[in-house]
């Protein structure tokens, strides 16, 4: 892997996802769980839980990349735009650095949804165990 690398995912937040996370987390939270409140507060609909992208940032890390001897350290997320259910989101991350003396990589990634936006952006640093 080398600086300027770019890797690219889709993902789609499902039912399954939506459920799961909500089991794991017990984040009942009306604005991703009441349609009608969420829509009363000017929202389409549901806006799913913006962890959901850090669990998606997870999968890369740990399954999308050609190595697979890492450990997240350090990761930021800034979300722009809510992310509803069934919503297809690219992925997209780059390498900005490599520090061999401490064995760590610098990614900076985006999500975008179907409409080519921004949802979400964030930076993710791994270290190669």
């Amino acid at each position: 892997m080398v600086q300027g690398q770019q890797f690219r995912q889709s993902f789609r937040v499902t039912d399954k996802v939506y459920n799961g996370f909500i089991q794991i987390s017990g984040d009942n939270n009306p604005l991703h769980t009441n349609e009608a409140f969420a829509m009363s507060k000017g929202f389409r609909g549901r806006v799913m839980h913006g962890n959901i992208l850090n669990c998606f940032v997870s999968f890369f890390i740990g399954e999308c990349l050609p190595i697979k001897n890492v450990i997240i350290h350090a990761q930021s997320i800034k979300y722009a735009l809510p992310v509803y259910l069934d919503d297809e989101l690219e992925f997209v991350a780059e390498i900005e650095g490599y520090y061999e003396s401490v064995h760590t990589y610098e990614f900076k990634f985006y999500f975008k949804n179907a409409d080519g936006k921004k949802v979400a952006k964030g930076e993710v640093q791994i270290g190669v165990i």
